[in-house]
């Protein structure tokens, strides 16, 4: 049996995780659309939000500044991880009218109907805006390519993907008590559905993620996302994955997209926000479980992570639930 090619397979999924982790969804804009050319929208770029487009008829274009235009077919899915300006429109070279300008003003968390009147072809797209907590995104996940497609081949492949994102589509989808939290973790799940065979993907390119080909850096993104609550240094990480420190900082810094001393802190302050508003444990048994051995620290830790103390935190969470 191949162990080193197992470890090496078990590491990558480990990668794959601390990828999905931000995904905990705060909130979902979602809009099905009815277009018929000729028709462009422009969307602006989103702060802490990822989007998609699910194309149900049709087909349509995708354009970013500076990047090669996509066309999409009935059946293909769009991802854009970190919520980059894109035009979606029915030929790539259409100037387009801001979103804004088409979607109508609702209350946050429901859905929304674009219909644009045309004498050309017709398409039909499930478009949602997924809100996720800012603190929570690492910057693996940040340097994500600005988007990543599933054809509808590899949508059919997925069939829990297929038939959620066809519910969700659906202009009668069931409605009722409840709704607006289904909604929010339907598309939670359809998100991380999507992204998983994307970022396998992602894992035979190393253009697209070198750090999932360093061994050094790969190993100790593991035992950040793993083992977080160990008294790490990073003279101790840097030790453990066989590098020097100066070497160490250096690489995770350029693979990564921010220093390991902020990214364990984040991946501790993750776990710090989940067990004040996911469990009921008392706030001073948190310090220990996320590596602080000072109460005093971590505190000053989370108010300058957060913005605010750990009480405030929960009872912030509270309140709004």
């Amino acid at each position: 049996m191949d162990t080193v090619g197992t470890d090496r397979d078990d590491q990558r999924d480990d990668l794959l995780s601390e990828l999905l982790k931000p995904l905990r969804l705060t909130g979902v804009f979602d809009s099905r659309w009815h277009v018929r050319a000729p028709w462009a929208i422009e969307g602006d770029a989103e702060q802490s939000c990822a989007v998609l487009h699910y194309l149900v008829e049709g087909g349509c274009w995708i354009t970013g500044d500076g990047q090669t235009p996509i066309e999409l077919h009935a059946g293909d899915l769009i991802v854009f991880p970190t919520g980059m300006a894109h035009r979606l429109s029915d030929r790539p070279d259409r100037q387009g009218v801001p979103l804004k300008a088409v979607l109508p003003e609702r209350p946050p968390g429901t859905s929304g109907e674009i219909v644009i009147e045309g004498t050309g072809a017709e398409s039909r797209l499930l478009c949602a805006g997924l809100h996720y907590d800012a603190s929570a995104a690492t910057g693996l996940y940040t340097s994500l390519p600005w988007a990543l497609v599933l054809d509808g081949a590899q949508v059919d492949r997925e069939p829990l993907l297929r038939d959620t994102l066809r519910l969700l589509a659906s202009p009668d989808r069931p409605v009722g008590p409840g709704d607006r939290l289904i909604t929010l973790r339907a598309f939670e799940m359809a998100l991380v559905l999507a992204l998983r065979p994307l970022l396998r993907e992602l894992t035979d390119s190393p253009a697209s993620l070198p750090v999932l080909r360093h061994p050094g850096i790969s190993r100790a993104m593991v035992m950040i996302s793993t083992r977080f609550a160990e008294p790490w240094t990073i003279e101790s990480l840097a030790r453990e994955v066989g590098m020097s420190r100066s070497a160490f900082t250096a690489a995770f810094r350029e693979l990564v997209g921010e220093a390991p001393a902020r990214h364990l802190t984040g991946r501790r302050m993750q776990e710090a926000a989940r067990l004040l508003t996911e469990t009921s444990i008392p706030q001073s048994a948190v310090p220990p479980r996320v590596g602080y051995q000072s109460s005093v620290g971590f505190h000053l830790a989370f108010r300058k992570w957060f913005g605010m103390t750990p009480g405030e935190y929960r009872s912030g969470y509270d309140n709004a639930a």
